[in-house]
């Protein structure tokens, strides 16, 4: 049953995702203007949640991506990505901005699951 909730959503996080990027290179200026004003605040919001999830702890290591048995130290790939995508920009390089996973599901986004470094080795 997780399995099943789990699927879903990431399929709607998917589809919403697809939305913004077409609204982003199909709107006119008037609409892009509205969905600015509305939808990044809330995609700041986002990921100012999930990187204080990453925060490192005392010792230097990220307490979402570490296992009992692996540490995994400060800037962990969340952060990396973060910076990548909200600092660099332009200069990450094209493939990891969206690299289709293995199939695992059906329906248009059955290719876009969640990877273990985009998700903190999926310790949500």
């Amino acid at each position: 049953m997780d399995q099943i909730l789990g699927q879903i959503l990431r399929e709607a996080v998917w589809e919403r995702l697809d939305m913004l990027s077409e609204l982003a290179e199909r709107a006119d200026t008037a609409s892009l203007a509205s969905a600015a004003q509305s939808e990044l605040p809330r995609l700041a919001e986002g990921w100012r949640s999930i990187l204080r999830a990453h925060e490192p702890d005392e010792r230097g290591d990220c307490p979402t991506c570490s296992t009992r048995w692996h540490r995994s130290k400060a800037p962990c790939t969340v952060w990396q990505a973060a910076h990548e995508h909200l600092v660099a920009g332009g200069l990450a390089p094209e493939q990891t901005r969206r690299s289709p996973a293995p199939a695992s599901g059906t329906g248009r986004h059955a290719l876009h699951t969640a990877t273990p470094h985009a998700t903190g080795a999926g310790a949500h």
